[in-house]
């Protein structure tokens, strides 16, 4: 044996590591350049998005200081809050739209899909409208209702991305930092830019959170199947426990109360959704088995069983509803009923599920406004704070003469018209900037790990939908499709890729 022979593979490895550390800058640097150079999603898009956010956050700024405005409490009117929802109820019921179920992937019968897409969308966005005007009126005896909906939202985030990350097994760097793009991008810039403490945003780090618990428990999932040799079922559900038992010791122990290194408000913010998210994950897990069931009962041309699970359905979500609001909802204390929330809110909204998907018809339509309003509930919470209320929430700003706390009620209407058309428009197009921001920065990270980007890797819609889409290297995508491409991709506050 060479004695010398270990000396000279020794220096040889320590050449070539010497030789990468080298070209590592080199390679970064051509990656950049060829992101920084593309038609789309490049960096001329990325610098484009930055001063358009500009633009929103200025707006944001001077609104947030608006003069004149009065309390917000002294803008309590119960009438007012169920008269605009009387008004969104009629403007979904003429924005009511079927489109008939395909059908299903072997042919035959229609596929029902409950909770799809633009059902998903809907549903956010009545809660969303609801939440908002909430908080304008001054409405405290719906408080318990309204926690349901935020309840609502973080179950999402841990429904939609189990789905995802089940469906499609993408534990890419790539998804990581597009949902936490989605997610913080202009909530930070706003806390950052208006000096607002991110607790006034506390859904954000909510949806943060349950984003990251469900992609670590869809991993572990995966890790179960593939080194423990463990079954579709049994990888699925040990994860899902496994999650379950580090939610317990977090939740039920003092460990929690690290989170008041945060503040108060986290600290009871996330214990009051403490396990909202694992709840939307434990629901990913079975929405097959109620896919199933849905075809079963809905699928198939047989009209006494269609008619029976439609009763059924219907009585049962009802139930559930009462059952809640009998022995918790009714609670005019929210002290004492924050406590019992995490545990039960799961009742009205498995009862709204069941009652929204009592037949194969309600299954197939939706509200478009509904749609449009749910697609954009990230900006519109946000820069409800704002824009459409002012002072950090706390104030209503006074844009029409007379429209004070002791105006005419026509006035404070229309003032409240114009004020909620200014908030919707920066709303909208702070999600289409976000977005922008997002495909870019994704590409960027694309670009340095060697991967294809937008121009030349055109995904498919029914790819990124969750279904077997097939990728495209001949058709550049419109920005409009771009779009589509991620936000099909998004989760709980935005949107998350759902089946049935």
């Amino acid at each position: 044996m060479n004695p010398h022979s270990s000396k000279d593979n020794g220096d040889d490895k320590h050449k070539k590591s010497s030789a990468s550390c080298r070209l590592a800058p080199q390679i970064m640097t051509s990656a950049v350049n060829a992101w920084a150079a593309q038609e789309k999603n490049g960096f001329k898009d990325f610098v484009k998005a930055q001063l358009k956010v500009a633009v929103v956050l200025t707006v944001a700024y001077f609104g947030n200081v608006y003069e004149p405005a009065y309390p917000r409490n002294d803008n309590q009117a119960p009438e007012m809050f169920w008269l605009v929802n009387g008004f969104l109820a009629m403007t979904a019921l003429w924005t009511w739209t079927w489109k008939a179920s395909p059908a299903s992937r072997t042919g035959g019968h229609p596929r029902v899909v409950i909770l799809g897409r633009e059902q998903t969308e809907e549903w956010k966005g009545w809660m969303q409208w609801a939440f908002i005007f909430y908080h304008y009126y001054r409405v405290y005896y719906v408080y318990n209702e309204i926690r349901v909906f935020v309840s609502a939202y973080v179950w999402m985030t841990g429904f939609g991305n189990f789905l995802y990350f089940d469906k499609k097994g993408d534990f890419s760097i790539e998804r990581f930092v597009s949902m936490i793009i989605r997610i913080n991008y202009f909530p930070l810039l706003l806390s950052y830019f208006l000096s607002v403490p991110l607790e006034l945003y506390y859904v954000v780090p909510l949806h943060t959170c349950g984003f990251i618990m469900t992609m670590v428990s869809c991993y572990i999932a995966v890790i179960f199947e593939r080194k423990c040799g463990f079954g579709y079922w049994k990888s699925r559900t040990s994860a899902v426990l496994v999650s379950l038992i580090a939610h317990v010791l977090f939740y039920e122990t003092p460990a929690v109360d690290v989170l008041l290194y945060f503040s108060k408000e986290i600290h009871f913010r996330f214990q009051a959704d403490k396990y909202s998210a694992w709840m939307g994950l434990a629901s990913g897990l079975l929405w097959g088995k109620v896919g199933e069931y849905m075809q079963w009962a809905h699928g198939f041309e047989n009209e006494s069983r269609r008619i029976k699970a439609t009763i059924f359905q219907f009585m049962t979500g009802a139930f559930l509803i009462w059952f809640w609001y009998f022995f918790f909802g009714f609670m005019s204390d929210k002290y004492a009923y924050n406590p019992v929330h995490p545990y039960v809110f799961i009742f009205p909204v498995a009862g709204w599920l069941m009652i929204r998907n009592c037949s194969r018809y309600l299954t197939e339509c939706h509200s478009t406004v509904l749609e449009f309003l749910g697609r954009n509930t990230l900006e519109t919470y946000v820069l409800q704070f704002h824009l459409f209320m002012t002072h950090d929430v706390q104030y209503i700003p006074v844009i029409i003469p007379g429209a004070d706390a002791d105006g005419h009620a026509v006035l404070k209407f229309l003032n409240m018209l114009l004020c909620g058309c200014v908030f919707l428009v920066m709303a909208v197009w702070a999600r289409k900037i976000t977005v922008a921001t997002q495909m870019s920065v994704v590409d960027l990270v694309k670009s340095v790990r060697g991967l294809p980007t937008t121009p030349s890797a055109n995904i498919t819609l029914s790819s990124q939908a969750g279904s077997k889409g097939s990728h495209s290297n001949k058709s550049e995508a419109s920005p409009e499709n771009e779009e589509v491409q991620l936000v099909k991709a998004e989760s709980g506050m935005s949107d998350a890729p759902l089946k049935g």
